[in-house]
């Protein structure tokens, strides 16, 4: 599964000023909270705010920044890629804004005013979910974030998306593992 890694990696990180930042499920991620504790300067938070029950911290999302050709980023890709493990966005913004500017988007409302949890760190959600934003929708759910990366629903692809003149751009990279 290096071959997952040689291939992504340079779509991630292309040296361009940008930070690269995942956010992982820890819901998908057996020992996800465990695994972030032991990487020494791994820099990562969770998404829910203030104190949460241990059970719930096993499960909450997390944001990550990955560093190029560090090990924790590799074995997310070669572990994780096409298990929806989470997604990744590249961003010129820093860690702290990172945070502040997902955490909008964990609960969201029904017409009728009814809270929810929005996953949409899960690709599966995210892949349906972006061509239905409005532009309106898509300003505010891209924010600082210049492109947001998931697996395809074929894992054998990765799905870029970004917003130009108020509209979705979506980009499809084929692996070509074989």
């Amino acid at each position: 599964m290096d071959k997952i890694v040689e291939v992504i990696s340079p779509i991630l990180f292309k040296d361009d000023g940008t930070a690269v930042f995942a956010v992982l499920d820890g819901g998908s991620i057996p020992g996800l909270l465990e695994k972030l504790h032991a990487v020494p300067r791994l820099e990562f938070v969770c998404l829910y705010a203030g104190e949460i029950k241990p059970e719930l911290a096993k499960v909450a999302p997390y944001l990550v920044r990955l560093e190029p050709n560090s090990e924790f980023a590799k074995w997310v890709l070669r572990e994780g890629w096409g298990k929806h493990w989470g997604v990744f966005v590249v961003a010129p913004a820093d860690f702290l804004a990172m945070r502040r500017h997902l955490r909008r988007f964990l609960i969201v409302h029904t017409t009728d005013g009814k809270p929810f949890y929005f996953r949409y760190y899960d690709p599966r959600v995210l892949r349906p979910y972006l061509p239905t934003c409005t532009a309106g929708e898509l300003a505010e759910f891209f924010g600082p974030i210049r492109t947001w990366i998931a697996e395809g629903e074929d894992p054998s692809a990765v799905l870029r998306f970004n917003v130009a003149a108020g509209k979705l751009v979506p980009h499809k990279d084929d692996l070509k593992l074989g």
